[in-house]
């Protein structure tokens, strides 16, 4: 268990860990996130494990940018409209998968995978080193996200190998989670964004 803290790069430590398939905790625009590589099902398994959470709750991934989504993801219409609306933020888009993301065991549901691109400067620098991150809440299944570094370690020690916190905690709601494998759209989960929004931006309000 360590805190990141190179002086010439503070994130190298997070993306060597996280390349490596061990557990990282990295602020987000959200809260704090745990999280690995997510075509490393032994890697995957680790983060279900710290975290006490069923595979019936599939892990979402994060990406630095909408071409990196475009990978993993098939974007329709409606999705590449919500995503020029409102990335880099708090929406969660959840689509079918590519060809690349098929394989990676996130959870039961293999068909569809949950994507994001945070609005926060640590954590688009470290995903633009890493690729795609499977990243959750930063939580013990069913607990509030601690928001300071000594609430972090308290929930997973050394189930963590990097800490990457920072001085002032996220502050920001969860992301909102969209399904657009369905038609319309679902709401899975309200967040920073409210259905009005979205529903304006697919409609060119």
């Amino acid at each position: 268990m360590s805190t990141s803290s190179s002086p010439h790069d503070p994130i190298a430590d997070v993306v060597e860990a996280a390349l490596a398939g061990d557990l990282v905790v990295l602020p987000t625009d959200t809260v704090y996130g745990l999280g690995t590589r997510p075509d490393d099902p032994a890697a995957v398994a680790k983060l279900f494990r710290a975290k006490g959470r069923g595979r019936d709750l599939a892990i979402p991934v994060l990406v630095a940018t909408r071409a990196a989504a475009e990978e993993i993801a098939r974007f329709d219409e409606r999705a590449r409209a919500l995503a020029g609306r409102f990335w880099p933020g708090p929406l969660s888009l959840v689509m079918p998968r590519s060809d690349r993301s098929r394989p990676w065991d996130l959870g039961e549901d293999t068909s569809t995978i949950a994507v994001r691109v945070p609005h926060h400067p640590l954590a688009l620098a470290v995903l633009a080193r890493t690729g795609p991150l499977a990243v959750t809440s930063a939580n013990l299944s069913g607990e509030p996200t601690p928001s300071t570094p000594d609430g972090l370690r308290a929930a997973f020690g050394d189930a963590v190998a990097v800490y990457l916190c920072e001085e002032h905690p996220p502050t920001g709601r969860p992301s909102t989670v969209v399904d657009l494998t369905a038609d319309p759209m679902r709401v899975l989960r309200a967040g920073g964004l409210d259905e009005r929004a979205l529903r304006e931006a697919l409609t060119g309000g």
